[in-house]
């Protein structure tokens, strides 16, 4: 008869496998006392618990679950990561602590109810995490969101440049901005003075004829 504390052992395990969002198998052989602390704290931050657990008992857990995972996967020291949160962030944390630390093996992973063998898993710690996610899309919608704002100040500084380039061009002479006369034409001086060259010349022109006219009887007096 099984002891007690196995069968809670076995259906503590096999909740977990029901309810986790995925659980990766690793071997932990070499790891000291503080390197496996440690790597419960990083799992801890990703909402993850990494729980040894016995080959037997793991596989009975297994089979109670309805979890469709090789029975080979069960041997030497195991252990099973049980993610409550983003497999993706506890797949990130095993793969970069097994790089430092050789001793921690990564065997599978069981995903969404399928299987993933070690270089799935592997591939799966390379995916975009869910908070590395929505942080590519909020800056997405940030800059959708400036878009209009932008094209709106482009705009204004083409006007702005538009009504300089024209303040610059008709600056201190507004009769050429309406196409009317410019400088000296528009001036009332320059019109007189016309005015008066053209009466000088009308007097001159009188002056002459009546030259001509005194001239003429002393010439058939002659």
């Amino acid at each position: 008869m099984a002891r007690p504390e196995k069968v809670a052992q076995v259906t503590d395990v096999s909740q977990r496998l029901s309810t986790s969002t995925a659980a990766v198998l690793t071997e932990y052989r070499g790891l000291s006392v503080s390197d496996l602390a440690e790597l419960r704290r990083r799992l801890r931050e990703e909402d993850a618990e990494y729980k040894i657990v016995k080959n037997t008992l793991a596989r009975r857990a297994v089979r109670d679950a309805g979890v469709d995972l090789p029975a080979d996967l069960f041997t030497g020291p195991t252990a099973i990561t049980f993610c409550a949160g983003d497999p993706v962030a506890a797949a990130k944390v095993l793969k970069t602590f097994a790089k430092d630390h050789p001793g921690l093996t990564i065997k599978a992973s069981y995903v969404d109810g399928g299987l993933l063998d070690a270089a799935e898993t592997a591939k799966l710690a390379d995916l975009a995490s869910r908070e590395e996610l929505l942080s590519q899309l909020a800056g997405m919608f940030d800059s959708v969101l400036a878009q209009p704002a932008r094209l709106a100040k482009a705009n204004l500084d083409k006007v702005a440049r538009l009504l300089g380039a024209y303040q610059d061009t008709y600056d201190g002479d507004p009769a050429a901005a309406e196409g009317g006369p410019t400088g000296d034409e528009a001036s009332p001086e320059a019109a007189a003075a016309a005015d008066g060259e053209a009466a000088d010349g009308a007097a001159s022109a009188d002056d002459a004829d009546s030259a001509s006219a005194d001239a003429e009887p002393g010439t058939d007096e002659a």
